[in-house]
């Protein structure tokens, strides 16, 4: 007399609980990727045909009320130099990508050319500016 057992084993795979964290992780991941700001400072950038591409350093910013950001911090004009100074600090050739505004003067812009120049002074250094541009359309 055979003995016959009454649970028998499923050994087919459910993929229901696979596509749900998959449905998941691709809902989290749309919704952090919106969060990110790449630009922390809102800015119409001058239009140009022109592409450098170059390593940088760090980002400084002026916007449409003449105002100084090196990175995310607000920077007073006189204290331009300084502020320059402690973030070139331990850089031999750094590349500083300038955001102004279009609306700018060119002052404004000439400005933090003359901080890097002021900074290379000090220091014997070689630091270059450059200028960040949107693509023509």
């Amino acid at each position: 007399m055979a003995i016959q057992t009454r649970n028998k084993l499923n050994v087919g795979f459910s993929m229901a609980s696979m596509s749900d964290v998959v449905f998941l992780l691709l809902i989290f991941f749309m919704l952090t990727s919106t969060l990110i700001a790449p630009n922390a400072i809102k800015l119409l950038l001058p239009s140009s045909n022109s592409k450098t591409m170059a390593k940088q350093t760090f980002t400084v910013y002026i916007n449409d009320q003449y105002q100084y950001f090196v990175e995310e911090s607000t920077v007073e004009e006189l204290q331009l130099v300084a502020a320059l100074m402690t973030k070139l600090q331990h850089e031999d050739e750094a590349t500083v990508v300038l955001r102004a505004d279009k609306t700018v003067p060119v002052q404004y812009i000439v400005t933090v050319i003359d901080a890097i120049n002021e900074v290379n002074q000090k220091t014997d250094k070689k630091h270059k500016v450059i200028l960040a541009t949107s693509p023509k359309k």
